[in-house]
């Protein structure tokens, strides 16, 4: 029996953004993704909310409603180069500020300045941080080895050419794939360019193959995919995840909730 996992509700394409900072360019963008019924990942600085040019701490939650808030550090250190102490203090600290302001865990992180190293790896596990976006783009629709290394597949600007990606990301074949888009919002106004996202969330929407998804639910639902049990021949299957997943049994689509136990014979 072959068995093919997918995205929810037999999906086979996802889409992700993730964008830095926190600034108020960030408002103009989410009007975007809303009204494309896109999703993204907002990686603040909790210690720069109501500074120049980035968002009112008391606009976070109405803000990034039906996106996600995740970590980028207090301050924006380039975690890399400074001492294990702060790296601590400067997730930790940003962890406890975004979850007084959202209202749930914040486990997930982007890298400032794109900086860390092996050491770094090692300390957000013990801090609870569960994945970690890189500046390391792959330029394909691949998943991440290491969600704590998640390289994605291009920034926005894409040599000025991300709509090239999304014909092929329309033409691919590649099972659970995966287009994610990173960059920073004020990009758009400094090089007078909202045309460009505005346009690429037009092209990539609306799509029934392709899962709007923000960085957090894809690494939830792929962790599940990965406490899914088979039995020898396959026939016997079950779900030890907290979720609902889903995938194809000789091409027909199965879904299988928490807890769950099937036959497939």
């Amino acid at each position: 029996m072959r068995i093919d996992f997918t995205y929810p509700e037999g999906k086979t394409k996802a889409l992700t953004f993730s964008y830095d900072d926190g600034v108020i360019e960030d408002r103009q963008l989410i009007d975007i993704f809303n009204k494309y019924k896109v999703k993204g990942s907002f990686h603040i600085n909790s210690g720069l909310l109501d500074k120049k040019n980035h968002i009112a701490a008391s606009e976070v939650a109405e803000l990034y409603k039906g996106h996600e808030v995740s970590c980028h550090s207090v301050t924006h250190p380039s975690l890399g180069t400074v001492s294990r102490e702060s790296v601590i203090a400067e997730i930790l600290e940003d962890r406890r500020s975004l979850e007084a302001l959202t209202g749930y865990p914040v486990v997930g992180l982007s890298y400032p300045n794109g900086s860390y190293n092996s050491e770094v790896l090692y300390i957000l596990k013990a801090l609870g941080i569960v994945y970690s976006r890189t500046v390391k783009s792959t330029g394909d629709f691949s998943l991440p080895d290491n969600f704590l290394e998640w390289h994605p597949t291009c920034h926005h600007s894409h040599n000025g050419d991300i709509m090239e990606k999304a014909e092929a990301f329309e033409k691919s074949y590649q099972s659970l794939c995966l287009f994610y888009v990173w960059g920073h919002s004020y990009e758009f106004d400094r090089n007078d360019n909202w045309d460009l996202i505005e346009n690429f969330c037009a092209k990539v929407s609306g799509n029934d193959t392709v899962w709007y998804a923000t960085n957090i639910e894809i690494y939830e639902y792929l962790t599940a995919l990965k406490q899914v049990q088979f039995s020898v021949d396959r026939k016997l299957v079950r779900n030890l995840s907290s979720q609902t997943v889903w995938f194809k049994a000789d091409g027909k689509l199965i879904k299988l909730e928490s807890g769950k136990l099937i036959n497939l014979k």
